[in-house]
């Protein structure tokens, strides 16, 4: 009998259904007895020890199926040492919680928070296994998390629809797309999508070099353009300000989103008509698109292997299309970024796309 928990922590997104699906159907492959016991809620459920004991047909029709069957929510990294409201030592509840329930493995689905914690536990004895869930494809370590692909292509989806309207008015249109700290997301779906410029929280911008690309445009006789626009973007004088007066501009900032301030600067500067379109959380929705579905299938079976060969406290991972693994605290705490250097970078710019910074 093998005794496996599980729980999806963080913002939702399509392939996590898939992923444990995969690793259900991997275990069950492998053991003529398996209890799957799902977490409700994220780490909330391991902390105040509410769960499902579910069975293999609970996990079948659930490949393209989004959301997640065991909810989610967002227990942040650096309060896992703070008290519940009502007293409860998380850590020390979640252990408890382990050892009660006499489980073999936990098995997190989860972005860079989420794995730290799940470091967290490895390191205070517990078998863990981590598996790379985020749209933001930020998670160190893995050429690919799943739920970013498919984020990626309704992103691409938006900035397609919008193509036909700044067309048919000869507007500007800022697309915002997710990614507070990297521009992932932003990127893939700039290119994909065509934009004429991409703004990314990794690479500063200019204003005033925004408003000569859309020049640019206007004087090869193109009548508009397209300009993604991650949510993190930030500008040149922002990006120059120590970090605690930044954060504080940016909370006063008298604009909805960053998006915002941008379309009222090409106004001033440029005079032309701005419009702001933000498809938000859309991106998170839906069902997986194939890659991910396959994506995900492949990281569930690794998973299941790992348990089998009780080879614990690892992160699976994706390297050079290749499903492996790596320790939990080698990716724990770090981000992804993008880097102005990346080869996807230099080919946009060759396609004549303006990152805002020259």
């Amino acid at each position: 009998m093998k005794r496996i928990g599980m729980l999806t922590s963080g913002g939702d997104c399509q392939a996590l259904n898939a992923t444990m699906r995969g690793v259900v159907k991997g275990l069950c492959n492998t053991y003529k007895n398996v209890e799957i016991y799902g977490f409700l809620e994220g780490y909330k459920g391991l902390i105040r020890n509410n769960y499902k004991l579910l069975k293999a047909e609970d996990f079948s029709g659930i490949l393209t199926k989004g959301g997640t069957i065991l909810g989610s929510s967002r227990q942040p990294f650096k309060l896992m040492g703070v008290p519940t409201e009502d007293g409860i030592n998380k850590v020390k509840a979640m252990k408890e919680t382990y050892k009660k329930l006499k489980l073999d493995c936990l098995v997190v689905l989860g972005g860079n928070g989420s794995q730290k914690t799940a470091n967290l536990l490895s390191e205070e004895g517990l078998n863990v296994i981590g598996l790379p869930k985020t749209i933001d494809n930020d998670l160190w370590g893995t050429d690919m998390t799943f739920g970013f692909q498919s984020a990626v292509d309704i992103a691409t989806a938006a900035i397609d629809c919008i193509h036909t309207t700044a067309a048919s008015h000869n507007r500007v249109f800022i697309v915002e797309i997710m990614g507070h700290k990297v521009g992932h997301i932003t990127l893939h779906a700039g290119i994909a999508g065509g934009a004429d410029v991409i703004l990314l929280p990794e690479i500063p911008y200019d204003i005033k070099s925004v408003c000569k690309a859309l020049d640019k445009r206007s004087e090869q006789g193109k009548g508009f353009s397209i300009i993604a626009v991650a949510e993190g973007a930030i500008s040149k004088e922002d990006a120059a300000l120590p970090k605690k007066k930044r954060k504080e501009k940016i909370a006063n900032r008298p604009y909805p989103s960053v998006a915002y301030e941008i379309a009222d600067q090409i106004k001033d500067s440029c005079g032309c008509e701005v419009r702001v379109a933000v498809p938000g959380h859309t991106q998170r929705g839906g069902g997986p698109d194939a890659y991910d579905r396959v994506l995900s299938s492949r990281f569930g079976a690794y998973a299941a292997g790992l348990i089998k060969d009780e080879k614990y406290g690892r992160l699976v991972v994706l390297k050079d299309n290749d499903v492996t693994d790596i320790p939990l605290e080698e990716s724990a705490g770090k981000l992804k970024y993008v880097s102005p250097d990346d080869s996807i970078v230099q080919n946009a710019r060759a396609l004549g796309i303006s990152f805002g910074d020259e």
